[in-house]
């Protein structure tokens, strides 16, 4: 027999820890060599950490959502002849983290709110009476002091508005109706979710709450009339369709873009905080904002400037695809110089981006709405669309940044220049 400590192993480039983010098998179960025993997370991509041997699992090392060091314990294996757990072997509560006092350390995204008394409600006629005033016989204030009633609040309905014991009892009946229709604490707990943040989840907080932190946000919102595109889109996809596959209106974008970080190589840029140097770069490493089932990655489109219109729409398509399904490799998902972000038709109007830190510039799309411009005193329906794109104040100044958008915006109005630059 013979017990077999798996560690987390150095994933590289310089990463230290991990989170633990799903156990593949259970205490007591038989594993086997290659066998996945467990998903960790780093940065935004999933690793799948196997098993190099045979045997049952004794113990697991920590409980999901758990942040691990590299060369901390993963798991205890056992292994021999038989495969059978010795006896020998210490306690799995020796060696794991308990799931139960894991779940315990982590809070509730959203603190239960105090809930305060509700005071009782003055009806109409205890304003007709002098508050300082309550007309009562002495029994009747003894029995209000010891059923705990405001005299005050009680509408009195004897002589002079004096208060009875009928109007106690009324005020007592009011009470408690009152009381067995307001949801108990108990009630309220049970009709709220508390929901861990870990995984992507986590990754992601994380990474907003970062970019918000270090980078003094602004944003420029401008319109563009891409009638023209539209026109060029669809003879495009008419003629070439069948053969080359559709386009969309992204890869026009993407290929704007790129021809305006030629002329304004300051966007297309990385600020480190610490050692207060701006990195720019010759090629365009674009991230493509993707919204996943699990929640919203960035896989990077290399070298997007040596791709035309057709091999950019095809690469968005499959690194989209494999972000979706879990499939991105982690050379995938880092790297990016600048980011664009799409929601398509639920674009909206205006939106005010996050910069994907420690990247200077993030141009966001908004949807292609038709409404009608006025050209040269006559009313003409167009099809436009907002550019709605966030810069990082710090390196790029607010006229650099228009000069930016504008010459996306030649470029998209003037689809043929796309083309020939």
């Amino acid at each position: 027999m013979a017990i077999q400590i798996i560690k987390m192993p150095d994933i590289g480039e310089g990463i230290a820890e991990v989170e633990l983010v799903a156990w593949r098998v259970a205490v007591g179960e038989r594993v086997v060599e290659d066998q996945i025993l467990a998903d960790v997370m780093t940065d935004k991509a999933t690793v799948e950490i196997p098993s190099h041997v045979n045997g049952i699992v004794l113990a697991l090392g920590g409980a999901v959502g758990q942040v691990m060091a590299v060369g901390s314990e993963i798991i205890r294996i056992e292994t021999g002849a038989d495969e059978n757990p010795s006896t020998s072997c210490p306690p799995a509560a020796n060696v794991a983290v308990a799931a139960d006092s894991a779940a315990t350390d982590i809070k509730p995204i959203v603190p239960l709110p105090d809930i305060p008394p509700q005071a009782e409600a003055l009806p109409q006629a205890a304003f007709n009476a002098p508050v300082q005033h309550a007309l009562a016989a002495p029994a009747v204030r003894q029995r209000a002091q010891t059923l705990g009633i405001n005299l005050r609040a009680v509408a009195g309905t004897g002589p002079s508005g004096r208060i009875t014991h009928a109007d106690l009892d009324a005020q007592l009946a009011k009470r408690t109706v009152d009381q067995s229709t307001r949801p108990s604490l108990a009630d309220q707990a049970a009709d709220e979710q508390q929901i861990a943040v870990i995984g992507l989840r986590r990754k992601i907080a994380q990474k907003m709450q970062e970019s918000k932190r270090h980078i003094p946000h602004f944003t420029y919102v401008e319109e563009i009339d891409v009638t023209e595109l539209e026109s060029l889109r669809a003879e495009l996809n008419a003629e070439h369709g069948p053969s080359r596959g559709r386009l969309t209106m992204l890869p026009f974008l993407i290929r704007a873009l790129v021809l305006a970080v030629r002329d304004h190589p300051e966007v297309n840029a990385r600020y480190d905080d610490e050692a207060a140097v701006i990195t720019r770069f010759k090629s365009v490493h674009l991230g493509l904002a993707t919204q996943t089932p699990s929640g919203l990655m960035v896989p990077v489109l290399r070298d997007v400037q040596l791709l035309d219109v057709w091999s950019c729409a095809a690469e968005v398509v499959r690194l989209a695809d494999a972000t979706r399904n879990g499939k991105a490799g982690r050379d995938e998902l880092v790297g990016s110089t600048i980011t664009l972000t799409s929601l398509g038709a639920l674009g909206g109007i205006v939106s005010t981006p996050v910069i994907n830190y420690p990247e200077v510039a993030i141009v966001g799309t908004n949807r292609v709405v038709e409404r009608p411009v006025i050209i040269d005193g006559a009313m003409v329906a167009r099809k436009m669309m907002n550019l709605s794109s966030s810069f990082d104040h710090r390196v790029v100044d607010g006229m650099n940044a228009a000069q930016f958008i504008q010459c996306i915006r030649r470029l998209l109005e003037h689809p043929g220049m796309l083309f020939v630059r």
